[in-house]
C-alpha cells in the first residue's frame, strides 16, 4: 500500500464486527489508516491484535485480518471508541475519546455482549472519565455488559511484549469462561 493511499484513508470509518449477545466485544482505540484502507480491524502488519487473540485462546488458529467475519462463530466482535481513521491515537482530542464513549455505551447497551474487552486503557480512561482504571476487570458495568481494559495490542506499544499481552489477553480469557479455543478445532459453548 503506497503513502498516498493509506492518507487517502485518514478520516474513513470502518464497520464494526458486531452482532447481538457477543461474549466478548473487543474495543480499539480508533481504526488506523491501514486498517481504514483495507476495511480490516487490526490490519497493520507490526499490530499484535491477531496473533495474541490466537496466542491467548481466543480463537483456534491466527486469523487473518481479512477473516474478520469469523469472529463472531466464536462468539467475539471488535468495535472501536473513536470511529474515525487517523494514523496515531495522539491526533484523536479527548472531546472525541468521550463522544465516542457515549457512542460505544449506546452500542453496548444495544448488543449486550457479556463483556467488553476495551484494547487501551488510556483511551478507556478519557472515554468514561475514569482516571483512575488499570489494566483488569473494572468496577462500572454498561447494563449488566461487564468491562475490562487490555493493554493496548499496537507494535508501537513497547511496553507491553507480545509474550506480557499474551498473558493479560489469556488472564481475561480465563475470567469470561471461554474454553482454549487454540486447543480445539472451533467454537464451543
Amino acid at each position: 500500500m503506497t503513502p498516498e493511499e493509506l492518507e487517502a484513508a485518514r478520516d474513513r470509518l470502518v464497520p464494526d464486527v458486531v452482532a447481538d449477545g457477543l461474549r466478548v466485544l473487543f474495543c480499539g482505540i480508533n481504526p488506523g489508516l491501514m486498517t481504514a484502507a483495507t476495511g480490516h480491524h487490526f490490519a497493520r502488519p507490526g499490530n499484535r491484535f491477531w496473533p495474541v487473540l490466537h496466542a491467548s485462546g481466543f480463537t483456534p488458529r491466527r486469523l487473518d485480518p481479512s477473516e474478520q467475519a469469523e469472529l463472531v462463530e466464536y462468539g467475539l466482535g471488535i468495535t472501536n471508541v473513536v470511529a474515525r481513521a487517523s494514523a496515531r491515537a495522539d491526533e484523536l482530542s479527548d472531546e472525541e475519546y468521550r463522544r465516542g464513549g457515549r457512542v460505544l455505551e449506546e452500542k453496548v447497551l444495544r448488543l449486550r455482549p457479556r463483556w467488553l474487552a476495551v484494547a487501551g486503557v488510556t483511551a478507556y480512561r478519557v472515554a468514561f472519565g475514569d482516571k483512575r482504571a488499570a489494566i483488569g476487570p473494572q468496577t462500572r458495568t454498561i447494563g449488566e455488559t461487564r468491562i475490562w481494559a487490555l493493554p493496548n495490542p499496537s507494535g508501537l506499544n513497547a511496553l507491553w511484549t507480545t509474550p506480557k499481552l499474551t498473558d493479560a489477553f489469556r488472564a481475561f480469557r480465563l475470567v469470561t469462561g471461554l474454553p482454549d479455543a487454540s486447543c480445539a478445532g472451533g467454537p464451543e459453548d
